[in-house]
């Protein structure tokens, strides 16, 4: 039996944090059915997201990134704007992409925020793991 790949995308930004959403999507998948990308931030997952799914050899493709106000531009339409690209990403390629593209609304740069975001990211990447999963085989029967 072939084991189907998945390709999970980090941004780098917050790396300490968002590395814990692929922790958790190892957690139901495992880490060798699992190629992981670099990115720098948020803003370049849908294009790679687009580029991986295009090579048809994910069943899936999740992203994750923390997107944060960080004073200089409106954090929000980033987050907008990764999100709705990672969708036509998906729609596009015919390829479930996955968004654990998380923007909290008063991010605080303290250890015990930090903390509570790494167990969220961890539970977000089971989830997004998990939905990969239903969305093949919800797949694998309209197919049969």
């Amino acid at each position: 039996m072939t084991h189907a790949l998945y390709a999970f995308i980090k941004a780098n930004w917050h790396a300490d944090i968002v590395d814990q959403a692929l922790a958790g999507f190892c957690k139901i998948i495992p880490e060798t059915q699992v190629e992981v990308f670099d990115v720098p931030g948020a803003f370049e997952m849908p294009l790679m997201a687009r580029d991986l799914a295009a090579t048809g050899r994910y069943a899936a493709v999740a992203a994750a990134a923390l997107v944060v106000d960080g004073g200089i531009y409106r954090h929000d339409f980033v987050a907008q704007a990764v999100v709705d690209g990672l969708m036509r990403a998906g729609l596009e390629t015919g390829v479930p992409v996955l968004s654990v593209s998380l923007t909290p609304h008063q991010y605080q740069d303290t250890p015990h925020h930090n903390a509570v975001l790494r167990a969220h990211f961890v539970e977000k990447g089971r989830e997004a793991a998990e939905a990969a999963l239903m969305i093949g085989r919800t797949r694998a029967r309209l197919a049969a």
